[in-house]
C-alpha cells in the first residue's frame, strides 16, 4: 500500500514537473520528426552551403544562427564562409577593412549601412568571423536598386552605370513568376496597386543577387553559411532556386524558424519549409 501512494506521489510530482517545463524552442527535421540538434550538426557539416532563415526579431534565430556557427567552427578545421542579406554588396570594402583590423568598431558601425538591430543579432557573427579570421561575404544588392526594380521592373537596371552592376547578379536575371515565393507576392502587389508586377521581382533582384555573391565566394571545402530573412529560403524557393540554377549539384541544406501556439508537433503548414526547422512559442519576446 505504501509502495502505491509513493509511486502515485512520484508521478503526480513528475506530471506537475513536466507540464511546467517551457522549453523555448524544439528541432524537426522538413518531415515533422524530432531531431536532436547534434544530429542537425552533423548533417549540416556535409554541406556547402548552409541557409540559415531567419525571422529578423525573433531572438531564437538569432540564437541559432551564432551557435550553429561556432559548433561547426568547431567541427570544420577546413574553415567557413559567412555572409548575410543584412550587408549589402557595395558595402564589402569596409566590411573587409573592419575584419582586418584597419579601423574600430565604433568606425565600421557608424559608416556602413547597418540594420537597426545590428549590434544585438548580427555583431555577433562579425565579431566571431573577426576573431576566427573568416570572410564575412555582404551578398544583398544595394536596396537603392532593388528599389529601381519595384518601381520599374528589371529594365530599370539597364541604365546603371557598369560599376553599379558590379553589386548585382547578371543582368537580365532569370525570373519564374510561378514560384509559389513570388506568385503569392504578385497577389500582395495587387493589393498594393501594383499591376505590373515589379513588387514580386524586387524581392527576386535580392535572390538572385545573394545567390551570385555566395557562388561567386564559395571555395572547396569550407563550409557558406548565409543568414537571410525566412522568406528568402523557404520551402526550397528564392536563394535556393537561383543556386540550384547553376550549380545544380551542389549540396545545400536550409534552417528555419516557425511560431506556433503549441511546440510539441510540428505544424502542417510547416514541414518541408527546411531541412531543419526551429518551432518556437508565439509567444516568445521579440528582439524589436
Amino acid at each position: 500500500m505504501k509502495s502505491n501512494i509513493l509511486f502515485l506521489f512520484i508521478a503526480a510530482f513528475l506530471s506537475v514537473n513536466f507540464a511546467s517545463d517551457k522549453p523555448a524552442y524544439k528541432l524537426f527535421d522538413k518531415n515533422g520528426k524530432e531531431v536532436s540538434y547534434k544530429k542537425m550538426l552533423k548533417a549540416l557539416n556535409k554541406a556547402d552551403a548552409v541557409l540559415i532563415g531567419e525571422l529578423h526579431n525573433n531572438p531564437i534565430s538569432h540564437w541559432a544562427e551564432l551557435v550553429i556557427t561556432e559548433d561547426l567552427a568547431k567541427m570544420h578545421p577546413e574553415g567557413l564562409t559567412l555572409g548575410a542579406e543584412m550587408f549589402e554588396a557595395d558595402n564589402q570594402l569596409i566590411l573587409d577593412e573592419y575584419l582586418k583590423g584597419y579601423f574600430p568598431a565604433k568606425k565600421f558601425e557608424a559608416d556602413a549601412r547597418l540594420w537597426p538591430n545590428y549590434k544585438t543579432d548580427y555583431k555577433p557573427l562579425v565579431e566571431f568571423a573577426k576573431e576566427k579570421k573568416y570572410r564575412f561575404v555582404a551578398t544583398n544588392i544595394p536596396r537603392r536598386y532593388a528599389s529601381i526594380v519595384f518601381k520599374h521592373g528589371f529594365n530599370g537596371l539597364n541604365k546603371l552605370s557598369e560599376e553599379a552592376k558590379k553589386y548585382i547578379a547578371p543582368l537580365p536575371p532569370e525570373y519564374d513568376a510561378k514560384l509559389k515565393c513570388y506568385s503569392d507576392m504578385i497577389e500582395a502587389g495587387k493589393q498594393m496597386g501594383d499591376t505590373c508586377g515589379y513588387y514580386p521581382k524586387a524581392q527576386a533582384i535580392k535572390d538572385a543577387t545573394m545567390a551570385y555573391f555566395i557562388l561567386k565566394n564559395i571555395e572547396p571545402g569550407k563550409i557558406f553559411i548565409h543568414y537571410n530573412g525566412a522568406y528568402h529560403s523557404d520551402n526550397y524557393e528564392s536563394i535556393v532556386w537561383y543556386l540550384k540554377r547553376k550549380k545544380p549539384d551542389l549540396k545545400i541544406l536550409t534552417v528555419t524558424t516557425v511560431e506556433q501556439k503549441n511546440i510539441d508537433v510540428l505544424n502542417e503548414e510547416n514541414k518541408l519549409k527546411a531541412d531543419y526547422i526551429f518551432a518556437v512559442p508565439e509567444s516568445m519576446t521579440k528582439t524589436y
